[in-house]
């Protein structure tokens, strides 16, 4: 008989710990705190192996951590838009570091050459024109620098105008 007493104990006792954090998640969201495991457990007053043995709760768990949070406005931070965030910032410090090797690249080479003028070895007269039109293929590189930065920054507003979007369609507004 006691056997069948501390089952039914421990049930009750797993049921008003399973209600504790049906509660706490049902709090987080209303208010909209962020949600963690950890953060739920704690709420709760359980452990977080508690969550663990329990796979239908750490689904409510995780389910909520993917919901928007209430009393947020605009778009949504997602984990996929960070994934995508940090693989455009990725992107990015690639074609910088190969910018920086093609400018250490030059520097390597008008160094070499002032060196070999110093030395009195000297370049035939023609480096002046070659040198004026390595300025204006430069200049003309710059410019078209400059309009890649700028449609950069169109294609960036409209990435966020459709994430906004999006956001809104998902939310049904």
């Amino acid at each position: 008989m006691t056997t069948t007493a501390m089952a039914d104990g421990r049930q009750a006792d797993s049921a008003r710990r399973r209600q504790r954090v049906i509660n706490a998640v049902a709090a987080a969201v209303k208010v909209g705190t962020p949600i963690t495991v950890s953060g739920i457990a704690r709420q709760a007053g359980v452990d977080r192996a508690f969550l663990y043995r329990h796979k239908d709760l750490l689904a409510q768990v995780h389910a909520a951590e993917t919901e928007p949070r209430a009393g947020t406005a605009g778009p949504q931070v997602t984990r996929a838009s960070l994934q995508a965030d940090l693989a455009n910032a990725q992107d990015r410090a690639a074609r910088l570091t190969a910018r920086i090797r093609n400018l250490e690249n030059k520097l390597s080479e008008l160094l070499g050459e002032q060196a070999w003028r110093d030395s009195g070895l000297g370049g035939p007269d023609d480096i002046d024109q070659l040198k004026r039109r390595i300025t204006a293929l430069e200049q003309h590189t710059v410019d078209l620098t400059g309009q890649l930065e700028e449609r950069n920054q169109e294609l960036e507003a409209a990435r966020a105008a459709n994430r906004q979007l999006i956001s809104r369609l998902n939310t049904g507004h």
